[in-house]
């Protein structure tokens, strides 16, 4: 018998691509709150989801550098476990409770890829770089303290999609604001045969449960990000008409399902 969690299946079970869960999650994260045209982030929403009067045009961006653990030490193994993500999350609601939607996700480790397709994060290659810190401060290394300035950037197919900066002023005197919606996702699996491409396989919306979320050391300050045209690209589409808040925190958690919204 076959064996594994996720594709490929194989006579040992340890050729899949995606262990089974739990899976255990720890990053480093540079951030940045915009906003952009109301008509953008709602063209983005799935049916099921709803504009949040109340922040309309809310979107924040995410880069992340990731570091994975499953139930067999795979941190130890740094090739597979680490990797860097890049995402945004618009403000919504579902059933009028303010709720965060992820239209556009990249990711530069195809395990992640996977991870989130289960999920039903909407992931795509590419290549995401932050400015990192190290505890032994330098001038190539900034410290968590008022100025100190970070960058990042994506980019899919050789081409830029993404930058930003993100200078530091304050700690967050509360960070619960950074978890206080949750994450909703659309798992969808399309049909492939004639007559049924517009009949999925799955089609639905699910809610991340990040079991044990935590955030640790956050940063706010000022911020800037530009998003770029590209072929077969919409992210620009999000394109910013006003900056918010930028932020540099370390979170973790971890994930054993998601609960289907019905």
């Amino acid at each position: 018998m076959l064996k594994g969690y996720a594709v490929p299946l194989s006579p040992k079970g340890e050729a899949n691509i995606a262990p089974t869960p739990p899976w255990h999650y720890a990053g480093d994260i540079v951030g940045v709150e915009f906003f952009t045209e109301p008509a953008a982030a709602e063209a983005t929403l799935p049916e099921g989801l709803d504009p949040d009067p109340d922040t309309s045009g809310r979107v924040v961006a995410f880069f992340v550098d990731w570091q994975f653990n499953g139930e067999q030490d795979e941190y130890l193994d740094p090739v597979r476990s680490q990797y860097r993500e890049f995402f945004v999350l618009v403000d919504a609601r579902h059933q009028g409770r303010p709720v965060s939607w992820c239209p556009y996700i990249y990711v530069d480790n195809h395990h992640a890829l996977a991870r989130g397709w289960i999920q039903g994060f909407p992931k795509k290659a590419g290549n995401v770089h932050q400015t990192r810190v190290f505890a032994s401060p330098g001038k190539a290394s900034p410290t968590l303290s008022p100025g100190a300035r970070f960058g990042a950037s994506l980019s899919c197919d050789e081409r830029t999609l993404a930058t930003a900066r993100v200078t530091l002023q304050a700690p967050m005197e509360d960070p619960s604001a950074l978890l206080s919606r949750d994450t909703i996702n659309l798992r969808h699996f399309p049909t492939l045969e004639v007559g049924k491409y517009d009949k999925p396989a799955v089609h639905e919306l699910v809610r991340m449960d990040y079991a044990d979320q935590q955030v640790a050391e956050v940063w706010t300050g000022t911020s800037e990000i530009e998003l770029l045209q590209a072929p077969g690209e919409e992210l620009a589409d999000l394109a910013p008409v006003r900056a918010g808040m930028g932020f540099r925190a370390s979170m973790s958690y971890n994930v054993t399902q998601v609960e289907p919204l019905g």
